[in-house]
C-alpha cells in the first residue's frame, strides 16, 4: 500500500489494523562510472514496494536526498546538511505520529545517513521526554534498517561478487537498480571498463579529498560485474530480510 496512491480514508482504515509504516530513505549522489545518481534512493524504494506486495504495510514517499556532502565534487550530487536531514526526519515522524502511527521503520540505502538519522530519532524521543504531560513511554518508536545489511543479502553479495563488492558503487546496489529499471541504463555504459578493476579504499572526509582519493567515485568495488539477473536475486533476498526485520520491530515491546 503506497501512501502517495492512497486516500486519507484508506489510511484511517489501515490505522485500525496497524500502526506501522515504512519510510524509504536514501541519497542523490554519484555511483561511479556505471551507476545511477539515484541508486541509494532507488534501492530502498524498490525493496519497500516489494515488501508492500507481500505484507500489509503502508510505504511512505521516499526521502531521496540525504547526507552526502562528501560526493559534491561529482556533478549531479545533492546533499542536505546533517542538521537539515535531522529536521526533515523529525518533521516526517511527528507528522505521522499526529495521525496515529506509532512504529516508523526507515529503510535506508545510504551509509552516510546512518548517524544523522539515528540522531534524529533521539530528537524525536526528546520531544516526548520534555513534554511533562507525557508518560514514561514514548508515543512512537523509530528504527533504521539498511537494505544491504540483511543476512540473506550479505551472503548473496559475497557469493556473487566476493572481494569486488567494496563499500560504494557496489555491484550489488548497481545490480539491484538494473533489475528495477532495466531500460534506463544504456548497455555501453553498463559495460564501462573499470581502471583499476578494484577501486582503492580509504577514509571519507570532505568533497575535494574524496575526489582525490577516489577519482571515478568508487570505493573498493568493481560495479562492472553488475547485472539485472544478480539484481533480481538480491531483490528477493532484500525483501525477505527487510520483512523479517520490520516484523520484529513491530512485535518488540
Amino acid at each position: 500500500m503506497l501512501l502517495q496512491l492512497s486516500t486519507w480514508q484508506e489510511i484511517d482504515a489501515y490505522l485500525e489494523r496497524s500502526r506501522g509504516i515504512i519510510v524509504p530513505i536514501g541519497s542523490t549522489e554519484q555511483h561511479g562510472p556505471n551507476g545511477f545518481i539515484g541508486t541509494d534512493a532507488l534501492c530502498p524504494e524498490l525493496v519497500a514496494r516489494g515488501m508492500s506486495e507481500k505484507i500489509d504495510v503502508v510505504v511512505a514517499p521516499t526521502l531521496s536526498i540525504g547526507m552526502a556532502q562528501h560526493h559534491l565534487a561529482f556533478s549531479g550530487s545533492i546533499t542536505l546538511r546533517p542538521s537539515t536531514l535531522m529536521a526533515v526526519v523529525r518533521d516526517v515522524v511527528r507528522s505521522l505520529v499526529r495521525h496515529g502511527f506509532e512504529r516508523c521503520y526507515f529503510l535506508n540505502g545510504h551509509g552516510g545517513n546512518v548517524a544523522t538519522v539515528r540522531a534524529a530519532f533521539s530528537e524525536v524521543y526528546a520531544d516526548t521526554s520534555f513534554n511533562r504531560h507525557a508518560g514514561n513511554e514514548p508515543e512512537v518508536r523509530c528504527q533504521l534498517g539498511n537494505w544491504y545489511d540483511g543476512q540473506r543479502v550479505r551472503a548473496l553479495s559475497k557469493t556473487l561478487f566476493g572481494g569486488a563488492e567494496g563499500s560504494h558503487a557496489t555491484p550489488s546496489e548497481v545490480s539491484l537498480t538494473y533489475y528495477g529499471w532495466p531500460d534506463a541504463m544504456p548497455e555501453a555504459i553498463r559495460n564501462t571498463p573499470m581502471a583499476p578493476r578494484i577501486a582503492p579504499t580509504g577514509p571519507i572526509l570532505d568533497a575535494a579529498d574524496y575526489r582525490r582519493r577516489f577519482p571515478d567515485g568508487r570505493i573498493g568495488s568493481d560495479p562492472s560485474l553488475a547485472t539485472p539477473e544478480a539484481g533480481e536475486k538480491l531483490f528477493h533476498a532484500a525483501v525477505e530480510d527487510a520483512i523479517e526485520d520490520y516484523q520484529r520491530f513491530l512485535a518488540a515491546a
